[in-house]
Formats: C-alpha cells, sequence, structure tokens
C-alpha cells in the first residue's frame, strides 16, 4: 500500500517542498545502489567514480569529503582487487598519484551509466529538468563547501 502525501507536501513552503524532494531522492537513489550487484563497497564505488583522471591521494580526499586514512585503506582494497595502481606523481617523485586500470575504468563506466538511469528512474525528470536540477544542485554544493563542509560529509 503506498501512502499519498502529495496534498500535504502542496500546501508547505518551496522551501519545505524542496527539502522534502531531495530527502526522498536520497533515501530512493541509496535502496538503489545498496540493490546493485557489484562487488565494491559504497566507499571503493565512490572512490572509482572520483577518479575520472589520476589523482594524489590528498586531493582524493578532499574530493571524497573524506580523511586520508580512508582513502588509504580504500585505495588498498581497490589496488589489491585490480581496480587502481599507484603511480609517481610526474610532477613531484615524492608524490603518488592513484590512476584506475583497465579493469577500473570498465567498473567506473558501468557505475556512472548505472547511477545515470537510476537517478532518472527515481527523479523521473526529462533532459532538460535533469539539466536544472544538476544546475540548482551544483550551486547548492558549491554554497555549502564554501560554507563549511557539515560534519555529516566527513565521515
Amino acid at each position: 500500500m503506498t501512502y499519498d502525501d502529495s496534498a500535504l507536501v502542496r500546501r508547505l513552503s518551496p522551501e519545505m517542498q524542496a527539502m522534502m524532494g531531495v530527502y526522498a531522492l536520497y533515501w530512493k537513489l541509496e535502496e538503489s545502489f545498496a540493490a546493485l550487484e557489484v562487488e565494491l563497497s559504497h566507499q571503493e564505488c565512490h572512490m572509482v567514480i572520483k577518479l575520472d583522471e589520476p589523482k594524489r591521494m590528498g586531493v582524493l580526499a578532499a574530493d571524497m569529503l573524506t580523511v586520508p586514512s580512508t582513502i588509504t585503506s580504500t585505495a588498498d582494497a581497490l589496488e589489491e582487487a585490480g581496480y587502481l595502481a599507484r603511480q609517481r606523481d610526474p610532477a613531484d617523485r615524492r608524490a603518488w598519484l592513484l590512476v584506475l586500470t583497465d579493469k577500473g575504468q570498465e567498473m567506473r563506466q558501468m557505475l556512472v551509466l548505472e547511477a545515470g538511469a537510476l537517478f532518472h528512474r527515481a527523479a523521473g525528470l526529462d533532459a532538460d529538468e535533469t539539466a536544472e536540477f544538476a544546475r540548482l544542485a551544483r550551486k547548492i554544493r558549491e554554497n555549502i563547501m564554501k560554507t563549511g563542509i557539515p560534519e555529516g560529509l566527513k565521515k
């Protein structure tokens, strides 16, 4: 049985409607991602997606809003499974870059495609609406990043 609260939601302020929509989308996507049959953990999937180009671990920690020790342990697991490799940074031979292997690139491509499909199924937006939502979401994220990362994003 499905509960229809659309009349209640329409009586709320636009701000409350936006928050309720984002909250519902978040939980629907979490549920959908949990149902994906991949051998990687949530954190490992996040890292693979963020590695669109070779990155130093410190940069990746900032990108993923997490601490360097989390990056190290996640990178170790992905390296052991053959999804990434460590390479010396040609700009600074003391530093290491994390680089996706061919297997990692294939996994990243699959995750990005599947995430897009999950988003479209969950959100029910057309291409123009998705582009507008993405623009607004980037603006919100940039504002949050400027005003201080919430503790929940640091975990």
